[in-house]
């Protein structure tokens, strides 16, 4: 299933993504750091939404309490919760 979630606080303003049971796949961030963004993307596809609240949730940008990464986090384990 194809999620979008509107990001906070950064300077990316959505994230794409499938999820599959709990397997994220083909993720998408629009805005932001565009190389940094796509790496993650790369990193974590194919991670369930545990993993990857493991490794990103909690992670801030300078002096916000959140970053692109903690979103994504936030974001699969939100459309993971509603679609349970």
């Amino acid at each position: 299933m194809r999620c979008n979630y509107k990001t906070r606080y950064t300077c990316s303003t959505n994230i794409a993504f499938d999820l599959e049971g709990n397997v994220v796949r083909n993720i998408v961030f629009t805005g932001g750091c565009n190389g940094n963004l796509k790496a993650i993307s790369k990193l974590v596809d194919g991670m369930t939404v545990e993993q990857i609240e493991e490794k990103l949730l909690g992670n801030t940008c300078g002096r916000r309490p959140t970053s692109c990464a903690d979103q994504l986090a936030r974001a699969v384990r939100e459309a993971y919760d509603q679609n349970r």
